[in-house]
């Protein structure tokens, strides 16, 4: 069984035809979200979502990946140092 890590992601999303799958996306993986933040950043028309998770790293690999792949959304993942 692989150790939880815990991350932050950070996401960017530009195109609003995106939101809805993003969101889609965080609920599919709800059971590892310990908290999330969002800033709608109107004036830039961007939202901006910080996730925090408990989770095995493929999770978070492929989270990253799923969300860094819809049209207008950028996602990076930042990992604690605690294993």
């Amino acid at each position: 069984m692989e150790n939880n890590r815990i991350a932050l992601i950070g996401i960017i999303i530009e195109d609003n035809d995106s939101i809805a799958k993003v969101n889609e996306i965080l609920h599919d993986n709800s059971n590892f979200i310990i908290g999330r933040m969002g800033i709608p950043y109107r004036e830039e028309n961007i939202n901006i979502i910080s996730i925090v998770l408990n989770a095995p790293n493929d999770v978070i690999n492929s989270l990253t990946g799923k969300l860094g792949m819809l049209k207008g959304v950028s996602a990076k993942a930042l990992y604690a140092n605690k294993k």
